[in-house]
Parts: C-alpha cells; structure tokens; sequence
C-alpha cells in the first residue's frame, strides 16, 4: 500500500478506538499521521506505535484556539495537510432528555459537533490551497435514527451529518472530497460512558448480532481517504452491520 504516501494526515482522537485504527492503516500506506487527541501521554505512545514519522498534538477539539495552535504545529513539521479523519468524540451519560444535565449536553454538542466544525474549518483553506484534500468525519447511525435515552449523543452526531453534506457541496468544484462514515457501536473506551442496558440495546439492533470491528471501519475510511475516491463527497457511509433503514 503505497496511496498515501508523500501525504500528511491528521487523525483527531487518534490516540484509541476508531481513530487509532484509521491512522495506523494510513501510515500502512505511507501517510505521515499527527494524532491529534486530548490526551497528551496517550497520543504520544499511539504515534510511537504508528511510526512512519507519526507525531502527537495535544488538541482540545472543542476550543477553536487550541485546534489553531495544533494546526500551525502541524504545517510547521510537515507543510501539507492532504488528509483529515475527524474521529475525537465522547458519548456521554444515558438518561432521559427531560432529565439530561443541561452542562452536559452542551459539553457533548461542543465536543462532537463544535469541535467537528472547528478541526474542519482548520484544515479546509490548506487543503484549498494544494487543490486536494480527502476529509472524513465520524457521524454515527444514532444520528441517523436517533438513540433513545442519548439525545445529546445523537443529536450531536445529526449535526455532524449535516455538517458534512454543506461542506462537501461547498468544495465540490475542487478534488476535495467530504464525507462521513456512520459506525453502528464498536468495543471501544466509549463504552465506559455507557450503562449496560444502553449496551444491550446497541446490539440488539444490529442485524450481523455483533459490534464493529475496529479493522472493518478502518478499512472503510482508508478507502475514503484515498485517491481512488475521486467522485463520491457530501455523502454518508454506513457502517451499521445494517441496522440503518437509510
């Protein structure tokens, strides 16, 4: 694998889960990777994992300033920023809407939705400037069917959603394609935000009676990484094990 090379990638929440997946199978290709990821100490033992020149960026995805200063960090090591795999999120507690804590909803919106349009927003006029880019944000399927006793969560993720079909219709006279993949639950530190039954219920709902593998996602979102996706943008890739209905 040889797609990526001579490109930069940057990963936010590359530190775990989906987003280390997705990095390491970038760097596979030949992608130099900046984790970008709240936890700094974690952030730096995945680029040491990853290798192929991967480095960490302390990030808070949801403060526009600290997504600046990670973006300038970024161009002043490697000069590009090809690719952009917006994976940082945080689930939050499982409760009713009508007793959701109000601070709490509004630190899952600034982390999952904010933070998406900030890291975005970060990387767009580069990408403009080389005339290429490939972004892929990781929505959900909650935010496609909306997750009972996770409002915050799913609405959060709709918002991402429609976040990316404006920006990929806004670039879609460049080759930059914006995209986003839509994973139904995978067994990640996530799930330590989860009550049990939430859990239960996740599952349930997936036809293939299993969770995502993070390899499965990773692979998705390599291929929408790379060159060959030269048509497809503002779009929306399931990765449900088809549970979604749409």
């Amino acid at each position: 694998m040889t797609q990526f090379a001579n490109q930069t990638a940057i990963v936010t929440g590359g530190a775990q889960g989906i987003g280390f997946a997705a990095a390491g199978r970038l760097a596979e290709g030949g992608a130099q990777v900046a984790i970008w990821d709240r936890d700094a100490a974690l952030a730096e033992e995945a680029a040491a994992k990853i290798g192929g020149g991967a480095f960490a960026c302390e990030v808070d995805v949801s403060s526009w300033e600290s997504v600046e200063a990670a973006m300038a960090k970024t161009l002043e090591k490697t000069g590009r920023a090809d690719i952009l795999v917006n994976s940082a999120g945080v689930a939050g507690s499982n409760g009713p809407l009508a007793e959701y804590p109000v601070e709490e909803f509004r630190a899952i919106t600034e982390i999952n939705l904010l933070g998406t349009f900030h890291v975005n927003r970060a990387v767009v006029p580069t990408m403009k400037a080389q005339s290429y880019g490939r972004i892929v944000n990781i929505a959900s399927v909650a935010g496609k069917e909306g997750n009972p006793n996770a409002s915050a969560y799913s609405a959060s993720k709709a918002g991402v959603i429609g976040l990316t079909k404006s920006l990929g219709k806004e670039l879609a006279d460049i080759d930059i394609a914006v995209n986003c993949v839509t994973p139904a639950a995978a067994r990640t530190r996530i799930f330590d935000q989860m009550k049990q039954e939430h859990i239960d219920y996740m599952l349930s709902k997936i036809p293939r009676g299993r969770f995502l593998e993070l390899n499965e996602a990773a692979a998705m979102i390599a291929w929408l990484c790379s060159p060959e996706n030269s048509f497809t943008t503002a779009s929306v890739f399931d990765l449900s094990g088809g549970r979604a209905t749409y």
